[in-house]
């Protein structure tokens, strides 16, 4: 048999929660009941999502998850975020819902992904198709980018964002004179994003101010072009 389709099924406290949230994504909803069980099922192009609801539920105890294959996650994770810019004003970072940007997963043989953590606590893993992976924006093999990769792995894979501050803020306190400055600007500006995830907006400021200061060429500019556009939406999310 060919062209089955598996669609996640995912625990909620509010399916209006949930439709509210996904709406701003671009989903559009295909099915919601009260009874005899409160359910709704979502679709955004061939991207379905289904969801019931649980009387209680604490989304921060949700361990509900799923993979999402895509050609294109800059496309998709661009969609999103201009969904949030134009509901929220700005891209949610920080807390539950909130969303994390594409970046290299090692723990993926360097596949790019994102997540979006839903007002279920659940963590929908957007993950670029190996046959369409390109290469990622940074190929540097040096201390701070070996450092960024496994936290990155704790962080937004594992979601354990105690432990990749304890590996940044390692990196970040003893500098070396050959470190990558684009590197450099990738740490510091993820820390700033974990350090919104704990809702620590001192540590925030102070490492989207220390990224202002790094010395970069023109070349490195541009290679670092993406993360200061991330930088600039966790400056937006801090006012």
């Amino acid at each position: 048999m060919t062209n089955e389709v598996t669609v996640p099924l995912l625990p909620c406290a509010s399916i209006d929660d949930i439709v509210t949230f996904y709406e701003v994504l671009g989903f559009n909803t295909t099915h919601k009941q009260r009874k005899p069980n409160p359910y709704v099922a979502l679709q955004r192009e061939d991207l379905h999502l289904h969801f019931f609801e649980i009387a209680g539920f604490d989304p921060e105890q949700s361990y509900g998850s799923c993979l999402v294959l895509t050609s294109d996650i800059g496309a998709l994770h661009r969609a999103f975020a201009a969904g949030m810019r134009t509901a929220y004003g700005k891209v949610l970072v920080s807390g539950t819902p909130r969303m994390t940007r594409p970046r290299a997963r090692k723990n993926y043989d360097g596949v790019g992904g994102f997540s979006v953590i839903d007002p279920g606590g659940n963590w929908i893993r957007v993950v670029q198709k190996a046959a369409t992976t390109r290469t990622p924006a940074t190929t540097s093999a040096g201390r701070l980018a070996k450092a960024l990769a496994n936290a990155v792995v704790q962080g937004d894979s594992k979601g354990d964002v105690q432990q990749a501050v304890r590996i940044l803020d390692n990196a970040l306190a003893r500098p070396q004179a050959d470190d990558d400055p684009v590197a450099q600007v990738e740490v510091l500006v993820y820390r700033a994003e974990l350090a919104m995830v704990l809702h620590d907006q001192e540590t925030a400021t102070e490492m989207l101010g220390r990224v202002d200061r790094v010395v970069l060429s023109a070349d490195e500019t541009e290679r670092a072009a993406p993360t200061f556009e991330t930088a600039a939406d966790l400056a937006a999310a801090l006012r």
